[in-house]
């Protein structure tokens, strides 16, 4: 195994311990749930098998559905976020955006932010829309993903501050 294989396997499991023991758990006022397990798929190395990463990404989600008892939404909209990854880093990067993801833990820029948080709004809307399935209920459902992608953003750059490479 190389150092890439090791540190994504590492990041799978910290991230779904973390999300089924603590973030599972916060609840605030109903509306806000943080979903930082998007790290893996966000972080996930470009340069490697698409198929492998969908495997993983449908994995992720699974667990995460076993845990929560929710009947595959976290599946659906992790598949979702992997399989719509590359136009995602195409619009936010340029068609450079292989360049850009080897250093995305090294600098804060509008490039990342548009990235994380087109890819969380993604994310939130397809769970929490599959979640609620109701379009009777589309208040709650944009109220929802709104609290809960402003926060899970918050936490997600917050972790990359706290797992960013020290400058040299």
């Amino acid at each position: 195994m190389n150092n890439t294989a090791i540190l994504n396997t590492v990041r799978f499991i910290v991230l779904v311990f973390f999300q089924v023991t603590v973030f599972n758990n916060i609840q605030f006022m109903g509306y806000v749930t943080p979903y930082p397990y998007l790290l893996f798929i966000l972080l996930y190395p470009l340069h490697t098998n698409k198929h492998l990463f969908l495997i993983l990404s449908f994995l992720l989600g699974l667990i995460l559905d076993i845990f929560n008892n929710s009947g595959g939404v976290h599946t659906t909209a992790c598949i979702t976020l992997a399989f719509i990854r590359e136009n995602l880093l195409k619009m936010s990067f340029g068609y450079s955006y292989e360049f850009h993801m080897m250093r995305i833990t090294d600098k804060l820029s509008s490039e990342l932010v548009t990235y994380v948080i087109s890819s969380v709004l993604i994310h939130h809307t397809v769970l929490i829309f599959l979640e609620v399935f109701n379009i009777n209920f589309i208040v709650e459902i944009l109220l929802r993903t709104i609290t809960s992608s402003i926060f899970t953003v918050i936490l997600i750059f917050l972790i990359i501050g706290l797992i960013k490479s020290p400058r040299k």
